[in-house]
């Protein structure tokens, strides 16, 4: 069924869509000083004048993308759990170790990181990027838990794997500049020991 078929409240909603996923896509590969409506619109294959209609803005455009990001992280690490809850020991920590730091090197970190970046120098965005920072970072800590079988009620767990997130996005970090897969591969097998012997 072809596009102009479908009704138009699913046409607008796959118009959002599209352009939710291209300022993500945007973000991700040029920042936030090339990420404009206009340069949205055009990856989206939408003109101007639809995005307007959508996202008024650019800064309401990018907080609705800063909710896209949020869900979208929030989603893959949820989609995680079933095949690692598969898995027992040695093998279950390192598909989760591998799992997280995944996450925090692929496109939906870059574009975050792009959105902090943003955030700090516009108030703005500054409001809706902390709030959602702060939810998805409860949602994604308490996924790390389940993902890695890990006791909190244990002195020092929650700190432990509080420690391991905030190493994966460090390694975020180094990856946006270089390539930095090999020493990746070294942190994961560490982190995997570490963590099998702390959890």
């Amino acid at each position: 069924m072809g596009a102009l078929s479908l009704p138009k409240q699913d046409r607008s909603r796959a118009t959002r869509q599209r352009l939710l996923e291209a300022a993500v896509a945007c973000l991700a590969e040029h920042g936030w000083a090339g990420s404009t409506v206009s340069v949205v619109a055009e990856r989206a294959g939408v003109s101007r004048g639809a995005a307007q209609h959508h996202f008024r803005t650019r800064e309401e455009l990018f907080t609705a993308a800063v909710e896209y990001v949020a869900e979208e992280r929030s989603a893959a690490v949820r989609g995680l759990l079933p095949q690692v809850q598969l898995i027992t020991g040695p093998a279950r920590t390192r598909m989760a170790v591998g799992q997280l730091v995944d996450l925090c090197t692929g496109p939906l970190f870059r574009a975050a990181l792009q959105l902090w970046v943003a955030a700090a120098n516009d108030a703005a965005l500054r409001g809706p990027v902390t709030e959602l920072e702060a939810r998805v970072g409860r949602e994604v800590h308490r996924m790390a838990v389940e993902l890695l079988g890990a006791d909190e009620s244990r002195p020092g767990v929650r700190e432990t794997v509080q420690g391991f997130l905030d190493m994966c996005r460090g390694l975020g970090l180094a990856h946006l500049l270089t390539d930095d897969s090999a020493r990746r591969d070294r942190v994961v097998g560490h982190w995997t020991v570490v963590l099998g012997g702390l959890l």
